[in-house]
Parts: structure tokens; C-alpha cells; sequence
């Protein structure tokens, strides 16, 4: 049974997250503020952090840094503030994905049950140092390289920058805005079609491999790799 640690300090949000999670047979930890969830995390080994932002003390962008600091949990982000710089922000510190209060608790538990699932599966990223495996293909963060089935993939600048920030989230939606953010940074003024066309030309660089991007219709996109 995979252990969920839930950081906030609002008492009915801690409840409807249990609530629902137990209902889904995971086991639940909580915490009421930053110190206390370091403290939670070191001592009862949670599966998954859901992170509060906004927390009395220590706050969880300071949490979620720490926690990067010593090791890979996977962490939700829960956010009051519809700003998507929270988001981003969480994300670059090493946040696996983000859920805006008021959140659906059914959605709460599709991310969770997501995200353990690319952890645990065949077909999930694995990170060894600089190195993301996805399937057949391995991208190397430092080397700034990318290899199918052992050959070189030819990708360049904002081609590889575009490929490296999906596979970090794979199975996670980023939205064109949030890529648009991440990979041509805030003062980028080309709008959003440039995230559509840098996205073509990088499936036809994966074309035959495991590695897919799928488009979310009026969302964005999320990669995947297939069994």
C-alpha cells in the first residue's frame, strides 16, 4: 500500500484529501506546516508528497527545495493562486505536478495514482545522474544529447530545451503558456504557436520510438512512452 504524505494547514482540505485517498486504499500521513513535513518525510518514508504553497513557517516552495535536495519523491503542488508563475516556479524546483485549490478530490487522486504509476511502470522515466531514459531513448541533460536505440538524434537549442523539460514530466500536462515559460522564458513574445511547431518537428525526430507527445485539446501536451 503506497503512503501519501498531505502538507497544508487547513483542516478540511487535509480531510477531503484523506477521505478520498483512503477510499482508493493508500495510506495517509499529514502535516500542518514546513517543519513538520521534513520531519514526516524522513520518519514515515511517504510514496508521494502533496504540498501545500502557502504554509505557516517554512512555505513549500522552501519545502520542495529541501526535499530536491536529498532526494526524488514525487510532490503535487496544491496552490490557492490561479497565477502560473506559483506554478512554474514549483515545477523548476523539481514539483512533479500542481493542482489549484479549489481542487476536484477525484482529480487529486487520478494525479497521484498518475504519477506513482510512471514511477513504478515499464515504460516510466528512469534519471541515473544527468541521464533520462524513456524507452529507447536516452536524453542526456549535460551532454545536451539525445540517443534512439543507441544512434543520435539531431536536436538543437530549443528543439532538445523543449524535449528535456517534457521528459522531467512525462505523463504530465504542461500547458503551451508553462513550456512557453520554461523553454523561451518569460520575455518570449512569439505566442503559443511556436510550442506547436517546435512539437511537429520533435515528433518527427522520435518518430519509431516508444516516445510519443500527445496534444491535450485546450490544454497542451504530455509525453508519454508505450509499452
Amino acid at each position: 500500500m503506497s503512503k501519501i504524505l498531505i502538507v497544508d494547514d487547513e483542516p478540511a482540505i487535509v480531510e477531503l484529501a484523506q477521505l478520498y485517498l483512503q477510499k482508493n486504499d493508500f495510506e495517509t500521513a499529514t502535516a500542518s506546516d514546513g517543519i513538520e513535513a521534513l520531519v514526516q518525510v524522513k520518519q514515515s518514508r511517504p510514496d508521494l508528497v502533496i504540498l501545500d504553497l502557502m504554509l505557516p513557517g517554512l512555505d513549500g516552495w522552501e519545502v520542495c527545495k529541501r526535499l530536491r535536495a536529498e532526494d526524488d519523491i514525487p510532490i503535487i503542488m496544491l496552490t490557492a493562486r490561479s497565477d502560473d508563475v506559483d506554478k512554474i516556479v514549483g515545477l523548476e524546483l523539481g514539483a512533479d505536478d500542481y493542482v489549484t485549490k479549489p481542487f476536484n478530490p477525484r482529480e487529486l487522486v487520478a494525479r497521484v495514482k498518475a504519477i506513482l504509476r510512471r514511477r513504478r511502470g515499464s515504460a516510466s522515466a528512469s534519471v541515473n545522474g544527468d541521464r533520462i531514459y524513456l524507452g529507447d531513448v536516452i536524453v542526456d541533460a549535460a551532454r545536451r544529447t539525445v540517443t534512439l536505440r543507441g544512434e543520435p538524434v539531431d536536436l538543437r537549442g530549443k528543439a532538445f530545451e523543449l524535449l528535456l523539460t517534457l521528459a522531467r514530466h512525462p505523463e504530465i500536462v504542461l500547458t503551451r503558456e508553462q513550456l512557453l515559460d520554461q523553454v523561451w522564458d518569460y520575455d518570449y513574445v512569439g505566442g503559443t504557436r511556436t510550442v506547436d511547431v517546435h512539437v511537429s518537428s520533435l515528433r518527427q525526430k522520435l518518430a519509431g520510438s516508444r516516445v510519443k507527445i500527445e496534444t491535450v485539446w485546450g490544454v497542451g501536451y504530455k509525453l508519454v512512452v508505450e509499452e
